[in-house]
Formats: C-alpha cells, sequence, structure tokens
C-alpha cells in the first residue's frame, strides 16, 4: 500500500463501482490487508453502503453503517437535488474517514456517480475527492463511448490536481458489440502515465 486510501469514481452512474470496490476490498483483505471501505454519500436508499460494510467486516471489524456511510440521502436524485444547500458537511466526513484510517491499514472510499455530480449548489463530488486528499482509480463500462467518457474524466482529474493512479475498464457481463475488444489498447496509448487495467483485480492492487 502506497498511502492510507484511495479514491473511486467512475465516468457515470452505473458503471460498476461498487462491484469493483467491494471486490476489492474482499481481495484485500482475503490477503491479510486490514481494507475497508467508505460511501461518504449515497442517494436513495444505503445499498451501497451495506455491500461495503458487509465486505468490510461489518460489526466484526468494528465497524458501524454511520462510519462507512455518514450522508445518507433518502431520495434517488443527485445530492444537490436531494439536500439543502451546505448540508454536506466536508468536515464530519474527513473525520470518519480520519476514524477509519486510524483504525485500519487502508480505506477504500467511493464517491456517488461521476467526478462532477453536485453536492449542492456550489460543490461536486471532485471538491470531497480533494478535501479527503486521496488518489484516485477511474472505473469505467468497457462498451462503446467508454472513450470519451474516460478522456473527459482523466482529465477532470488532473484539473482538480488529484493524482489518476488508474483506470480500471468493468466489464462483468459479455460485450454487446465489438468495441470492448479495442478501447484498453486505445485507451493506453492515448494515456500512457496511467495504467488501464481490464477485470484484473491483480492489476488494480498493484497499483494501491
Amino acid at each position: 500500500m502506497k498511502g492510507k486510501g484511495i479514491f473511486i469514481t467512475g465516468t457515470d452512474t452505473g458503471v460498476g463501482k461498487t462491484w469493483v470496490t467491494t471486490r476489492l476490498i474482499e481481495k484485500l483483505r482475503r490477503s491479510g490487508v486490514d481494507a475497508v471501505g467508505m460511501k461518504p454519500v449515497e442517494c436513495g436508499g444505503n445499498e451501497d453502503s451495506l455491500a461495503i460494510f458487509a465486505a468490510s467486516g461489518g460489526t466484526a471489524a468494528g465497524l458501524t453503517l454511520a462510519m462507512v456511510n455518514p450522508v445518507s440521502l433518502p431520495e434517488p436524485l443527485a445530492p444537490a437535488a436531494a439536500t439543502t444547500p451546505c448540508h454536506i458537511d466536508f468536515g464530519e466526513i474527513r473525520a470518519a474517514f480520519e476514524t477509519l484510517a486510524n483504525r485500519h491499514e487502508f480505506v477504500i472510499v467511493e464517491g456517488a456517480g461521476g467526478w462532477f455530480v453536485p453536492l449542492d449548489h456550489k460543490r461536486t463530488m471532485a471538491d470531497l475527492a480533494v478535501a479527503l486528499d486521496l488518489p484516485v482509480i477511474l472505473v469505467a463500462a468497457n462498451r462503446l463511448g467508454v472513450l470519451n467518457h474516460s478522456l473527459l474524466t482523466v482529465g477532470a482529474i488532473g484539473g482538480s490536481g488529484l493524482l489518476c493512479r488508474g483506470l480500471f475498464l468493468n466489464q462483468p457481463v459479455p460485450a454487446p458489440d465489438l468495441s470492448p475488444l479495442t478501447n484498453h489498447g486505445i485507451l493506453q496509448r492515448i494515456l500512457p502515465e496511467i495504467s488501464v487495467i481490464g477485470m484484473d483485480f491483480d492489476g488494480l492492487v498493484a497499483l494501491l
């Protein structure tokens, strides 16, 4: 491990961030690393947070759901639409992260939606990632359109002043078209400074 944690973001909602996050936590824990996860903000229930809580060892690891998910909003909307301005307290989230980081070896923080999803009338998920000051892993669905979405998001992460340590092309089901056969090679040529990884969790662990 090269630090106390990593921030998992996605090119969009529904690209498999939680699936990748939970698989990564489970793999690390099986290898003897005391890794836990965190979903700072979740909207529309706590399904993702519960999955992360379970993958992290739950109460047996000394966790509570509130530690894993400090801000839970009931409506399945972007946080900016589901809460009042400035309701999301970055200080509270940072404190929750520090508590986990002090008690555990490694913390995997999963964002909500994409990089610039609005949290309120001024701040985005990118601002929260900056507040936590963690390197970033980008999850993208390996399908038609991923080239544009990935390049835009990698550029935005760099523009926020954070390091994008890798791009994980997620494809848990068979591809519906031919684009996944070429996406990896194209992205690696365009982004030689970033590790582009297919469905290889050993490769992902090596970036942490």
